[in-house]
């Protein structure tokens, strides 16, 4: 197989369905030798953060000098992206080789195969050991308990973040069922850094960590100071560690590198050599592309992946302090099945003016019918028939001066980010 072949194969339409439970990833980690049973794992789910989190986790160890592995989904812009080693994506020819490895065992499993997330999940896990990795940084896909990264046993740490309302149809319609889900990564004798936030929230993971005996550790923002944040950077403090500048410009990252700074400690505890001077070195070159990041400066174009009510409305906390005028055009396009109506509902009072696209996927909503929901919800709305021309309309409507951002889903970033880049 060459490259095509080899993403034509993992992209195949047999996979698709999503089927819950972890009897497939298991059967095909048995064929392939259980690689996850030989690797050392930080284990990330949460609603939102995930990303960002495991990307400063990641840049972090990598300083201290532990061969990092880091596994995200889904890719901005290649399909390589989704499994990296020290920085470095998977390479075409190393993607090939283990994708003809998994591909006799995945076959095989005639009666009940394997999801997509399933297969990549356990090709991930060959190559990890396949490069001997110290350690992965591991996100969840969905969820926690019935995702297929869930079958790694007690990892060095579980990390938690933000909880919101998201994939309500398969995770529950509460903050509190949908913690639940989560809490499935909570495994026996574990070490688990949360997030924090609401009390009922907090209770389910206090209620696992104690029914399966493991340690409950919560991040403590009474440690954080935020110095300053500009299109360019994050400053703060978090006692000890003095004036950190972290390029991800959101006003929710320095909560995130709070969590993750927590985290990092817990390794430290555990005997991970793991110090101040590399935690700071390791956040301030942390990169993470398609979360608040900024493509052009006239007009302002922002980048970002947030998806669901939870992280649209930490967005439009971002833009009010980095824009309190407002007056945004925002580029839009979203997964049908979200709460489209709560995700605008937002950045509605922020609005100028929204233009629709419609993103690459088959759950993707039509832009014309989104472009009717935004002008219901009283705002005019351009729906545009591709990413360049909505690029383009955004830019125009925008004007000098003026200030685009591009967001509804992950699944358009990396099709914003060429469209904004052809522009130049």
């Amino acid at each position: 197989m060459n490259y095509e072949e080899t993403l034509k194969y993992i992209h195949n339409v047999k996979w698709q369905a999503a089927k819950p439970g972890l009897s497939r990833t298991r059967h095909l980690l048995r064929a392939l030798g259980n690689p996850e049973k030989q690797l050392k794992f930080v284990h990330i789910a949460g609603t939102n953060g995930k990303g960002s989190t495991a990307a400063m986790i990641a840049s972090v160890l990598r300083r201290a000098g532990y061969r990092t592995g880091l596994y995200t989904s889904p890719y901005i812009i290649r399909f390589n992206e989704r499994m990296q080693v020290d920085g470095v994506h998977i390479s075409d020819e190393e993607l090939i080789h283990m994708t003809a490895e998994i591909r006799p065992h995945a076959d095989a499993m005639t009666e009940d195969p394997p999801t997509e997330f399933e297969l990549i999940t356990a090709l991930a896990m060959k190559y990890f050991l396949y490069k001997k990795c110290d350690i992965v940084v591991l996100e969840v896909g969905m969820g926690g308990e019935l995702d297929s990264t869930n079958v790694i046993d007690t990892p060095e740490v579980a990390v938690i973040t933000a909880i919101g309302l998201d994939h309500m149809a398969e995770l529950g319609s509460t903050p509190a069922a949908i913690a639940k889900a989560k809490a499935g990564i909570i495994k026996p004798g574990g070490d688990v850094v949360i997030y924090g936030g609401e009390p009922e929230v907090e209770a389910v993971f206090e209620e696992a960590c104690r029914a399966r005996g493991a340690r409950l550790v919560r991040t403590d923002y009474s440690r954080l100071r935020v110095l300053g944040i500009d299109l360019d950077a994050a400053r703060f403090d978090f006692e000890p560690y003095k004036n950190i500048r972290l390029p991800l410009v959101g006003t929710y990252q320095p909560r995130n590198a709070a969590l993750s700074i927590t985290a990092l400690e817990t390794l430290r505890d555990k005997g991970y050599h793991i110090s101040d001077a590399d935690i700071v070195a390791g956040l301030e070159s942390v990169f993470w592309p398609g979360r608040f990041e900024v493509l052009r400066r006239n007009p302002v174009f922002i980048l970002d992946g947030s998806h669901n009510p939870h992280g649209m409305a930490a967005t439009a906390e971002s833009l009010k302090q980095h824009f309190p005028g407002g007056n945004i055009v925002f580029l839009m396009g979203v997964m049908a099945d979200k709460d489209v109506k709560a995700m605008a509902q937002c950045i509605l009072p922020l609005a100028k003016s929204f233009v629709t696209v419609k993103p690459h996927s088959p759950r993707a909503m039509d832009q014309t019918q989104l472009a009717d929901l935004l002008r219901e919800l009283g705002k005019p709305a351009t729906p545009c028939a591709s990413f360049d021309q909505g690029v383009a309309e955004a830019i125009r409507q925008a004007g000098e001066g003026g200030v685009v951002v591009a967001l509804g889903s992950l699944y358009m970033s990396g099709d914003i980010r060429q469209a904004v880049k052809d522009l130049k």
